[in-house]
This record gives C-alpha cells, sequence and structure tokens, in this order.
C-alpha cells in the first residue's frame, strides 16, 4: 500500500447536494450529477462487516455516508486521495473511563490519533453520573476542576452536548456511583427504599439515552452489593434493550465462579451481558482459560447473549489500594486512611497482604501516577524497587506508604497475564476491543499523569498484532472493533461503511499505523492514523488535529 504522504485533499466551493443517497449500482452518468460534500478515493475499502478488502470510493454528503464505488465522476467539496492506505469504519472503543474527562479535553487526542469515533463510558461500575456529590466519583475524576456542575445523566448528557466533543459516546450507568450516592461505603445490603431510589435514577439515567448499567465488584461499595440488588437494576437495562456490563468479582482464583455470576445475572435480568476485559490472572490460573472460554461458549450456543472485551496488554491497571481485603475497603476513604494510621489496623492489613501472595508476585506491580511529590520519583518502578530504595522490609510495606502519603490516589499496573492467552483471548469471535483507559493528553491538565501505555496504543497495538503477527485476517480485526461493538451495544447505523450509515471513517497506513506508548513512557501519541471523519466532519487531516467537536451523545 502506498504511503500516507501520497495522500491528498483538496477543497471545492460547497453546494447543495443533488440528491442525498445512492450506492455503487448507480451508472456513471447519475454518479456524474451528485454532488458530494467529501469523497475519499483511491483506498482499500474495509466495510468493518468482516467482507474482504477492495478497491472503492466512499462518498459523504452531510453526516452520512451516500455513495460507494467508482466517485471519480462525482464532485465533492472535498476531496480525500487515500493512496491505497485502508478506509474502514471510525474505531468504537467499547471500554473507556473518559466520561468527565470529555469536559476537560472534548478533543480527546490520545483516542483521536487512535482511529477511534466512539467511545463507551461508564464502565466498571463508575459513571459520571448520576451522582449527588463531585465526592462520589473516582478519586482521579474528583480531583479536577470542571466549568459547572451536574446530578442527572440528562444533566451531564447536556453539558457535553452544548460544549461538542470529538467523539460519540455511548453511556452507561456505573452501580459504584449510584450506591455510593444511595447507600454510601457501608458493607451491607441496600435497604428497600434505597434499592428503590436506586432503581428510579437507572431509569432515568435510561430515559436520558443511557445503553446498559455496569459493575464494578472488586471496588468498594460494589462488592458489598448482594445479586438480587444487581438482578434488579440490571432488569432495568433488560427493559430498555439495554445491557449488562460486568468488571467481575474476580479475575483470577475465582474467575470461573465469577463468569458464571454474570451471566447468571443476565439470565435473571433477561439483558444482553459484557464482560470487560476478560483476562486469566496470575500465573497459577493461566490454565483456567480454556474453561472459561467454553463456559461462555456455552452459553452463546444456548442463545444467551454474552460478549466480551479485551486489550492488547497483558498489564491491567488501577488503583493501587484494589489489593485491600473487604474488611480494608469499607466506609470510604476517610475510613480507610484511618485504618493506614492506627497501629493495630494497619498491622492486621499487612498481614493478611504478605499472606496473600509470594513476596516476588509483587515485582510484577509497577507504580503508575501518584499525588505526593515525593512519590513521583517511583512511577514506572515496581513495588520491590521502591520498598528497597526507601529500605522498607517488605514490598507491601511499600504499598502502604504509597496509599498513605498519596491518600488513596496511587495508580498500578498489574502485570500477571499470559501473552499467549491474551492473544488466544482476542481471537474469540465475540471479544471486542476496548482500552480501559479515559483519553489523555500530550499537553494541559491530561498530561500530568502516569497512564497505562493503552490510553495511547490499543487500536493501533491490536492492529499490528494482526498485521505482523497474522494474529487474525486484517477485517476481523477491523470487525471488532467496528460492527461487532456496533451490535452489542445498539448503536444504530454505525459500525460498517453502508450507504445511509453515519459517515465515521477512518483512514489509516497498514505499514506504518504504531502505537509509541510504553510503561516507561506513556505520554505518546499513536501514527499511522492519517484522517479520522466524525459524522460528516474531518476531525484529523493528513495526521494534524482539526480542533472539529462534531461528536454526538449516541
Amino acid at each position: 500500500m502506498k504511503p500516507p504522504s501520497q495522500k491528498r485533499t483538496t477543497n471545492a466551493p460547497d453546494q447543495t447536494p443533488y440528491i442525498s443517497t445512492f450506492d455503487f449500482r448507480l451508472s456513471t452518468f447519475q454518479i456524474s450529477l451528485i454532488m458530494l460534500t467529501l469523497k475519499i478515493i483511491n483506498g482499500t475499502l474495509i466495510d468493518g462487516s468482516g467482507n474482504e478488502p477492495r478497491r472503492s470510493d466512499v462518498g459523504v454528503t452531510g453526516d452520512s455516508i451516500t455513495a460507494i464505488g467508482d466517485l471519480s465522476e462525482a464532485e465533492a467539496s472535498r476531496t480525500i486521495d487515500a493512496g491505497g492506505s485502508v478506509v474502514c469504519p471510525g474505531f468504537i472503543d467499547v471500554h473507556t473511563h473518559s466520561d468527565t474527562y470529555l469536559l476537560i479535553e472534548p478533543t480527546a487526542p490520545s483516542k483521536l490519533h487512535q482511529g477511534i469515533t466512539t467511545e463507551v463510558c461508564g464502565n466498571c461500575g463508575a459513571s459520571a453520573a448520576p451522582v449527588s456529590s463531585f465526592e462520589h466519583l473516582p478519586s482521579d475524576w474528583a480531583d479536577k476542576d470542571y466549568p459547572t456542575t451536574w446530578s442527572t445523566m440528562a444533566e451531564y448528557r447536556s453539558l457535553i452536548e452544548k460544549q461538542g466533543i470529538g467523539v460519540n459516546v455511548a453511556m452507561l450507568v456505573g452501580h459504584n456511583t449510584l450506591r455510593r450516592s444511595i447507600v454510601g461505603y457501608d458493607n451491607r445490603p441496600a435497604t428497600g427504599d434505597e434499592l428503590a431510589e436506586m432503581i428510579r435514577m437507572t431509569e432515568e439515567s435510561f430515559e436520558a439515552g443511557a445503553h446498559g448499567i455496569t459493575t464494578g465488584l472488586v471496588y468498594a461499595p460494589g462488592m458489598f452489593a448482594p445479586r438480587e440488588e444487581i438482578v434488579a437494576l440490571a432488569s432495568i437495562a433488560a427493559r430498555y434493550d439495554g445491557l449488562y456490563g460486568s468488571h467481575m468479582r474476580s479475575e483470577g482464583d475465582a474467575l470461573l465462579e465469577a463468569i458464571e455470576e454474570a451471566m447468571t445475572i443476565g439470565r435473571e435480568a433477561g439483558t444482553r451481558v459484557q464482560i470487560s476485559h476478560l483476562k486469566v490472572a496470575g500465573r497459577t490460573n493461566w490454565h483456567k482459560r480454556d474453561e472459561a472460554l467454553a463456559m461462555i461458549r456455552s452459553a452463546r450456543e444456548r442463545g444467551e447473549r454474552v460478549a466480551s472485551d479485551r486489550y492488547p496488554y497483558t498489564a491491567g491497571a488501577t488503583d493501587l489500594d484494589v489489593v485491600f481485603p473487604e474488611w480494608a475497603a469499607a466506609g470510604g476513604r476517610a475510613a480507610i486512611l484511618e485504618r493506614l494510621s492506627e497501629t493495630a489496623s494497619c498491622e492486621r492489613l499487612r498481614s493478611e497482604l504478605v499472606d496473600s501472595r509470594p513476596r516476588e508476585d509483587w515485582g510484577g506491580v509497577l507504580v503508575g501516577s501518584t499525588t505526593h511529590p515525593d512519590n513521583t520519583r517511583f512511577r514506572g518502578q515496581t513495588l520491590i524497587d521502591v520498598a528497597n530504595q526507601l529500605e522498607l522490609p517488605h514490598p507491601v510495606d511499600a504499598i502502604l506508604h504509597l496509599c498513605r502519603t498519596d491518600e488513596l490516589k496511587t495508580g498500578a499496573f498489574f502485570a500477571g497475564m499470559s501473552e499467549e492467552n491474551m492473544r488466544h483471548i482476542l481471537k474469540e469471535p465475540y471479544v471486542m476491543l476496548g482500552s480501559d483507559a479515559s483519553l489523555r493528553a500530550l499537553t494541559g491538565p491530561l498530561s500530568h499523569d502516569y497512564p497505562h501505555p493503552r490510553a495511547y496504543g490499543s487500536m493501533p497495538r491490536f492492529l499490528r498484532m494482526a498485521i505482523d503477527e497474522a494474529l487474525m485476517p486484517l477485517p476481523e480485526a477491523i470487525r471488532k472493533m467496528t460492527s461487532l461493538p456496533a451490535e452489542q451495544f445498539q448503536l444504530k447505523k454505525r459500525g460498517i461503511i453502508q450507504t445511509g450509515y453515519a459517515a465515521d471513517i477512518v483512514v489509516f497506513d497498514s505499514e506504518s499505523i504504531q502505537d509509541h506508548a510504553t510503561y516507561g513512557n506513556p505520554h505518546a501519541l499513536s501514527t499511522g492514523i492519517t484522517d479520522v471523519i466524525l459524522n460528516g466532519v474531518q476531525t484529523l487531516s493528513n495526521g494534524s488535529e482539526t480542533d472539529q467537536l462534531p461528536g454526538r451523545v449516541v
């Protein structure tokens, strides 16, 4: 394929389209009568359905795809010469945490340069709304400055629509956000009145356009919720043809039990199930892969609507205090910090953490973002390295030190997944791509933390695996990023290059597309995505941002 340097964009005076839709079966004479907003010529079209690549032009009128075929005779206000590069649907990142960050950096540069045109927000039980107080948001959201406040999903939606966004957004309702607002951090079931209020807020969110409800069952307070509570809320999703997505209670020792719980909730609620970032964590659990996948396949063969997502890395990322046991995580931040400062509780916690895994396993945990100035030097280092530098007797002491001084705002990367398992899972036909990351930027407020490299590199990294390793055919890799997620999340008329569908289009050079973010240098934009069209508006042109904000809540 020709390098992107051979691409050209030309402009012509704006004219009113002659008609709104046509396809490649129209005659050359009919095509010559059409005036397009934009046409992409000389591209290798991979349409998102899994079909084989073909040479074809793509025409856009307004915000829709209106022509596919030989458009050499069609006039257009603008023309992009793809020069043999791949032309495909915009990528759908099904597992993101960009919710509130869209109000800070609406152009979403780390996602834009990956070719992502739609983000599914509200995963792992955490959503921007509905929320009674910003104190109930995750700590990395709560400590940011926002232009205004909001409470309901409708208010949040109105804010991002009024401001403008550089990606489309599909919203999910976070169960942890609901529970914090109504029940708090208590380790107990919700009362009847509390559950009724959570149901009311969930219904209100679906009326505002939510596509599903999610849980984060390894995090407080979601971990305290009985299955019956989750089923009651997931049943609301079923009424609105939404789905239930879950960061399960376990991705390691109790993986099989957690998968069964997620699918049981889906069966009892009568809704689709999305198993978040499917993985097998911990070397002693790697052998469970085949049984786990067999469980999901069997459920699908029975007609259950179960799917999953995955990022193409073998280290996960979350808050460091996720390793705390339930008793230590109860009560919220103030209560946890008090335990860390109280000798008896801290000693109990230390003892349980020491016993939880062999000492050498902590070498697979790297420090991510930190807040205390003295801890910045530890970013990207293992807990064993931190303990040695601080002259502490055990890596667990480094955990306690970081969590105490960063006031529970320490991020971490958790290695412990198998490369072979990761690739095997990615090849499953129902597994789609999700970065599990918030948007980031090279400048401004979202440039100062230390994110997982998946925030900048997930989609290009996966494409390189498909191309270089023959992990799967390129049309199948693109299907996993386009039509498959569009179907699972009910994103109407997106995910396929087809007439009448939304003009969310990506042009990339298959030879040069590359992720550059690493664990040592996470803030690095991907390259090789040359052009991005969002709802008919060009947001990336020859690799440069146009600063347009044509995104929608979908």
